[in-house]
């Protein structure tokens, strides 16, 4: 079999604050096969953005990895120098970041923005890549001309199309995308994303997509993993985790979406609020929350374990089983 193209391995990631250190992200493990769409949900604070970040090495104080190994074909990130990160970022694996107005320069323009990228690890003259950065904008449906354009005189939904343009600009074989259409309304959202997988098909990139949208990730990925309180709750086949969601924080999470055809049904959100990551028990995370909560929840925290053909973190074996 091939291996897959990205393994991580119990990750860890910690924030150190005068109060203690704050888990953000604790012992997560998956992999994401090359050409893959990999989703990532969950509440805000649960550490898939703190994930990506580790993915590309891009922390810093007071972030710290504290544990486990990020493998990329076979090459562990976390090991890499600066050289060798400077050839993988962008090259081997790019990001998508959550604002696209906050990632681009605003006193630069578009076109010096993506030649940058461009002539940094290609060995190739401003003209081949002004070009090469024309033909990105057509790809992404943007006219070539904008390329002398400030980031300040497109739409947002352009904006979010370029930062998009930049990742593909090296051809990658990872693209981690952090909420990538944010603000957008659904109109440009699903251009975007309809035009993001034609690039796909082209050039056959695999894909984390991190995002709160669980009917837009159910479309689009292969895998989705639901993450709670920094650790990985669930983890199987969009199929298997929306349609057959076995946890009780994914089953909220689905349950909280309306369908858009058969009748109505009253919508439950999921009670209570996340945990403090300082002041995390040795229990569940999700135990203060859930109503299917079993006498152990409080003090014996479950480990993410194989049931069927998915993976879920969870005491109870069934979803009728419930101690009050």
């Amino acid at each position: 079999m091939t291996p897959p193209l990205l393994q991580i391995r119990n990750l860890s990631v910690d924030y150190v604050t005068d109060a203690g250190n704050a888990r953000a992200v604790n012992s997560v493990s998956f992999d994401i096969n090359a050409g893959e769409t990999v989703g990532l949900a969950g509440e805000s604070g649960c550490g898939k953005s703190t994930l990506a970040f580790a993915i590309a090495n891009l922390h810093a104080a007071p972030a710290l990895v504290s544990e486990g190994e990020i493998l990329f074909e076979g090459r562990d990130i976390l090991k890499m120098s600066k050289k060798e990160l400077r050839a993988f970022r962008w090259n081997e694996a790019s990001m998508v970041f959550q604002s696209a107005m906050n990632a681009l320069n605003p006193v630069i323009t578009i076109g010096a923005q993506i030649i940058d990228v461009i002539m940094a690890h290609k060995p190739v003259t401003h003209k081949e890549a002004w070009a090469r950065g024309e033909e990105l904008l057509q790809k992404v449906g943007i006219h070539p001309s904008r390329m002398s354009s400030y980031p300040h005189q497109l739409s947002g939904g352009m904006r979010q199309r370029v930062v998009i343009a930049i990742a593909l600009a090296l051809r990658p074989k990872l693209i981690i995308m952090d909420e990538p259409t944010t603000a957008l309304d659904v109109v440009v959202e699903r251009e975007i994303m309809d035009e993001l997988f034609a690039l796909k098909q082209d050039y056959g990139f695999a894909i984390l997509f991190i995002s709160h949208d669980l009917s837009l990730m159910g479309e689009i990925s292969d895998n989705i993993g639901v993450m709670y309180a920094g650790r990985l709750v669930e983890f199987g086949t969009s199929h298997q985790v929306l349609d057959q969601a076995l946890h009780p924080y994914t089953q909220g999470l689905v349950s909280s979406f309306p369908t858009l055809h058969g009748p109505k049904t009253r919508l439950d959100g999921i009670p209570g609020h996340p945990p403090n990551l300082l002041e995390l028990g040795q229990g569940c995370a999700f135990a203060p929350r859930c109503t299917r909560k079993m006498s152990q929840c409080d003090t014996i925290h479950p480990n993410l374990e194989q049931r069927g053909d998915k993976l879920i973190a969870c005491h109870a074996r069934s979803p009728e089983e419930v101690t009050v």
